[in-house]
């Protein structure tokens, strides 16, 4: 007889039944609803199959996060520190993708605040670059969505918050099965059909200070062995400082076919962008007297993204799965801007009456990629083991269209009234393998050896109007293996250890080689920056809490910077090369769990806390004419403490949480420059802590309601003093704002 049953979890948002996410009482809860259920009225000769209705179980949550599990569709992830952040279980503010709220729980984590609330999230892990977070291996539902991989990595795609079901993040130590960055890989898994259902609907709608407002509205369901869902949505926000309006659109569409028990494809599109007014970089004495106010008001910028992809899973055999998948980044980053320190004024002439022509930048991407990956288990000499293969071919051009006469207008305009001053292609091809294996030594202990093989070239073409065309052809080439070894040992259920070192690079990218000016050169024999990932860590939990604590060491070479030279006539130039290594090391830590349970109420807390130390060995860099050694710097945009500490109460389906975010100071430059200089280019970013307070409350199955007051206190701080795009300077972060959405599931 076969028995057909369902079981439904929910609490605040538990839509799946995991041994990691239900304690004892609830399995024993399921196992005798289970049991009454189905009965037992059967015949002694046959069994009749019996359809039966849902059951519903309902249990709280912490929201705590999870790790993920050792084999994760076709990824092998034991001995690893990952992290599973399933949003809907948390009060974040995710109308504005807070990432300080949404990330609250990974220790670590820096974020560059540049971009204005809800639009790109910018973060970086163990002392990295979060510049559009272009230290990680981006992904969405698993589809590649760094711009160009090998020529701007950034990641300009930016699905609305409202999408998303969970986070996951995979450090740098597991980054040969998915890319060789530094970083690791994070992976946002939009929400999927409710696939009981022929047809749903969700929609959320938002509305808040500084003239936010948006709309989230999605569709889904099966019908037969098809599954479809889709959604649509905008946003428009004044800005918290002066011209910096921001209007967002996104879309998105998903087909999967079961074609049969064990074959299925996949179609999806992603697209998203977003129009952003920039207000300009300050001075500190700017920022003290008004964070709010703006020096620049005819400045844009507007990337505009699609993601396709298709995809196919073949469950061969039992032991045997192959998964393919092809997609592709096509878009375009526009600005129209004047781009200056904050002490030039962009005033109109007081002759002519008209303003001065702003320069326009368009990269054009087109980056297309196709993943095979082949999953095994096995045994060899007696021992289980479960084996990944597989290879990544890439074909990347990306056309990047610089230094543009623009109109004098003010308006979002990219009209040309000359033409660009650079004009340039880069193209790569590059074809990677790889090969990984869990061998389970004992019913305890895993170990996992991995290589990855890339062979590729970069090619640089094009012309720049101030430089020597015969200086500017430039080809890389990228040829190499990386190794990596992992381990983990469970002590029991509750326990286990883990550890890893693992090999990465990051390829010399389009900015590195590009002369910024006549007086600039580049070195011609550039080299990828290499180095590794290593950490060690433990992981426990006992009854409601969680545990887990790593150390960690990466090793950045091949840093890339600007040296001081003298041509042969004496004439001064800046070189642009490779200037040294940088090492970071540092603790994680993560404690999390329940505090008090009375009746109905339960408060529950955790903290995320981290230490770095991240400094640069045998480096040296230019100090107006002279070369300065600064071995044993801090390296730019390092706290050396950051951490986030939340407590939530919990009151039947309401929940607020209050959160204490702090993230130490920071130099903007390897010099480590003490004192602030009088463009504010240079100089120390402070130290600073906010309060943030997020409320949600379910009323009944089909309506939610989420609150949030971000910079409770109203704090005034800035978080990175950037080096080149938006502009040199210091960039307000929002001050003081509420959010209240309403969220409606049919």
């Amino acid at each position: 007889m076969a028995f057909i049953a369902t079981l439904r979890f929910r609490s605040f948002a538990l839509n799946s039944f995991t041994p990691n996410d239900m304690n004892v009482q609830n399995y024993l809860l399921a196992a005798i609803l289970l049991l009454a259920r189905v009965g037992f009225a059967q015949t002694t000769d046959t069994l009749r199959s019996r359809q039966l209705q849902a059951v519903d179980v309902r249990a709280n949550r912490l929201g705590e996060s999870r790790s993920l599990p050792d084999q994760h569709g076709t990824y092998l992830l034991a001995g690893r520190r990952t992290e599973v952040i399933r949003l809907a279980e948390t009060d974040a503010d995710v109308t504005q993708k807070n990432p300080r709220q949404l990330l609250a729980r990974v220790p670590g984590v820096f974020v560059y605040d540049m971009d204005g609330s809800g639009n790109q999230i910018n973060v970086a892990t163990r002392g990295l670059d979060a510049h559009r977070s272009w230290e990680l291996n981006m992904r969405y539902n698993g589809i590649l969505t760094n711009s160009d991989m090998y020529g701007y990595p950034a990641s300009h795609f930016s699905p609305p918050g409202e999408s998303v079901d969970r986070i996951e993040l995979v450090r740098g130590t597991a980054s040969l099965q998915y890319g060789a960055q530094f970083g690791g890989m994070l992976n946002i898994v939009s929400k999927q059909a409710d696939t009981t259902r022929r047809f749903g609907f969700e929609s959320i709608n938002s509305g808040g200070s500084y003239g936010l407002r948006s709309t989230y509205n999605a569709i889904g369901g099966r019908v037969g062995k098809l599954t479809y869902y889709g959604y649509a949505y905008w946003r428009h926000s004044d800005g918290y400082r002066q011209n910096s309006r921001s209007d967002a659109q996104a879309l998105f569409a998903s087909l999967h076919y079961q074609a049969s028990a064990r074959l299925s494809f996949s179609a999806e599109v992603a697209r998203s962008t977003y129009r952003y007014q920039i207000p300009g970089p300050l001075t500190d004495s700017m920022f003290y007297a008004d964070p709010q106010q703006s020096t620049r008001k005819r400045n844009y910028f507007s990337p505009d993204i699609w993601v396709p992809s298709v995809r196919a899973d073949w469950q061969i055999g039992s032991k045997t799965r192959l998964q393919w998948v092809n997609s592709a980044v096509l878009g375009a980053r526009n600005s129209v801007l004047i781009d200056a320190f904050a002490t030039v004024t962009d005033l109109p002439d007081p002759v002519t009456g008209q303003y001065r022509q702003r320069q326009v930048d368009v990269d054009h991407f087109n980056s297309l990629t196709s993943e095979l990956r082949l999953l095994h288990q096995f045994r060899l000499a007696g021992i289980e083991a479960t084996a990944v293969v597989g290879g990544q071919l890439m074909h990347n051009d990306l056309h990047r269209q610089q230094l543009g006469k623009g109109t004098t207008g003010s308006d979002y305009d990219l009209t040309l009234t000359a033409p660009f001053g650079r004009d340039l292609w880069y193209y790569t091809r590059n074809k990677a393998v790889f090969a990984e294996a869990q061998f389970r030594l004992t019913s305890r202990l895993t170990v996992s050896p991995g290589i990855r093989i890339e062979n590729g070239n970069t090619q640089m073409r094009g012309t720049i109007s101030y430089y020597d065309p015969g200086n500017l052809p430039n080809d890389i080439s990228h040829r190499f293996a990386l190794l990596g070894l992992n381990g983990q040992y469970q002590l029991n259920q509750a326990v286990r250890f883990y550890g890893g070192w693992s090999q990465a690079y990051r390829p010399v990218i389009f900015k590195d080689i590009i002369p910024a000016s006549v007086y600039e050169r580049v070195d011609k024999n550039l080299r990828d920056a290499n180095g590794y990932n290593a950490e060690l860590g433990m992981e426990g939990r006992w009854k409601s809490w969680h545990l887990n604590v790593s150390l960690f060491d990466v090793v950045y070479r091949n840093r890339m910077g600007t040296l001081a030279q003298t041509d042969a006539a004496g004439q001064p130039y800046t070189y642009r090369t490779t200037i040294g290594d940088s090492r970071t090391r540092g603790v994680e830590a993560l404690i999390e769990g329940e505090i008090a349970r009375v009746g109905r109420l339960l408060v529950s807390g955790f903290t995320s806390t981290a230490f770095m130390d991240a400094r640069y060995t045998k480096a040296r860099v230019s100090a107006g004419t002279e070369n300065r050694p600064i071995n044993g710097n801090y390296v730019e945009s390092v706290p050396r403490w950051t951490s986030r500490n939340g407590l939530t109460f919990r009151y039947r389906t309401a929940s607020v949480t209050a959160q204490y975010s702090y993230v130490g100071s920071t130099y903007s430059d390897a010099l480590n420059t003490p004192v602030a200089s009088a463009n504010g280019a240079k100089g120390p970013v402070p130290a600073y802590g906010l309060w943030d307070l997020n409320a949600t409350w379910r009323v009944g199955k089909l309506l939610t309601i989420r609150g949030s007051i971000n910079n409770l206190l109203n704090n005034q701080y800035f978080t990175k003093r950037p080096l080149f795009y938006p502009g040199p300077g210091v960039w307000s972060s929002d001050g003081r704002n509420a959010v209240l959405s309403v969220g409606v599931r049919l």
